[in-house]
């Protein structure tokens, strides 16, 4: 019974924040926006889906934009299909990336050249697989001016197309909006609550460069931690907004995929000694183990009484996936799937802190970064689409 009570405690906490946090995120409105909008996209190997994401940025409305588009040392398509566009539309504009620096990611070094010959405004970066809606550039222009927020963020509609992106991506919005305080969040600037996507970013320019932007956080892997944290030290305001509405993207097609793109960023994230005991805690005890213990009871190794306790802590613990995922307008198919994505969230999590142990490296778009070092390696291998 100490168990299924602890079961129902820990899915309950989620299931209230969640409650709260979907009211408090909005899709804002491009109304009274003004200023420019520079749309940031790095791009290394990314002919599949550059051509749909340009257009779709060029589509903007209700604010001027320029695009850019930073060809990091693409060895497919990528470049030729930007330069075509690029014929027909002064908008935009193809910028070489130059060599990665020692001690740099590739992500933040891309991001840094492109900030760097950016004339808008804002800055708003997006990745090469997110396809902006009409208004979005506007809409987060005119949040960030109305709130006085130097960073505002969002997770997009998350696209996925097969069964081991649906037991991996969900995790995204269901630890934002299930154990983030939001209203706190706004109120209180401390840096550990700040928080972000970064497939859509937007900042204000002045902020950006004041800080240093991506150049103050050159080896990090997981720039929707770091960022807002960077911005809120120096004083400025963060925000998340809901995002669904603005943009979408297919971040990973398939399961190996999925799990060496969550792995590579998390040891900035869950994975430390410290933050994993505590998050393997609340995630498992909160939404597996009411499962666990339902089965338990339905075979007589737990009482009924702990049983139907279980029971009620699976219901809600389901209950708040759903609601997050159809608010979100994610797959409603993955809400069954809920226990074994929280299981395969660990695992990767697990993984990743005992290979940092072993003195491991995560490997993305070709490159290798020693995991939990000080300095990321350059070492390159040869290029894979993402």
């Amino acid at each position: 019974m100490i168990l299924a009570l602890l079961a129902l405690a820990l899915a309950l906490l989620p299931a209230v924040l969640a409650l709260i946090n979907l009211s408090a995120l909005r899709t804002p409105e491009p109304e009274a926006a003004s200023g420019t909008v520079s749309i940031l996209i790095p791009a290394r190997n990314e002919a599949t889906t550059i051509a749909a994401t340009v257009e779709a940025a060029l589509a903007s409305r209700g604010i001027p934009v320029e695009v850019l588009v930073g060809d990091d040392h693409s060895t497919d398509a990528t470049a030729e299909i930007v330069r075509a566009i690029a014929a027909r539309d002064p908008r935009l504009r193809l910028v070489a990336v130059p060599a990665l620096p020692e001690g740099w990611t590739g992500k933040n070094h891309a991001c840094a050249a492109l900030a760097a010959e950016a004339g808008g405004d804002r800055l708003l970066f997006i990745d090469a697989d997110v396809t902006l809606e009409p208004a979005a550039a506007a809409a987060l222009a005119a949040h960030s001016a109305k709130e006085g927020a130097a960073l505002v963020s969002g997770v997009p509609r998350q696209r996925m197309g097969s069964l081991g992106e649906w037991l991996t991506v969900p995790m995204i919005n269901f630890l934002l909006v299930g154990y983030l305080p939001v209203p706190m969040m706004r109120r209180d600037p401390r840096p550990a609550l700040g928080a972000a996507c970064g497939q859509l970013v937007m900042f204000a320019a002045d902020a950006y460069r004041s800080t240093g932007g991506h150049g103050a956080i050159r080896t990090s892997l997981h720039d929707g931690v770091v960022l807002p944290r960077l911005l809120r030290t120096a004083g400025h305001r963060t925000d998340l907004v809901a995002g669904h509405a603005l943009a979408t993207c297919r971040m990973y097609r398939g399961f190996r995929e999925a799990w060496a793109g969550f792995s590579k960023n998390a040891h900035e994230g869950m994975a430390t000694p410290r933050a994993l005991p505590v998050w393997t805690l609340l995630l498992f005890g909160g939404q597996v183990l009411p499962a666990l213990l339902v089965l338990a009871a339905l075979v007589g190794l737990v009482s009924d009484a702990a049983g139907l306790v279980a029971a009620a802590a699976l219901l809600i613990a389901l209950a708040t996936r759903a609601a997050i995922t159809l608010v979100t307008r994610e797959p409603a198919a993955t809400i069954p799937l809920h226990p074994a994505t929280v299981l395969v969230a660990l695992a990767i999590q697990w993984n990743v802190l005992l290979r940092k142990k072993r003195a491991g490296a995560a490997v993305w778009k070709g490159r290798s970064y020693p995991v939990g070092s000080e300095k990321a390696t350059t070492a390159e291998t040869a290029p894979r689409p993402r």
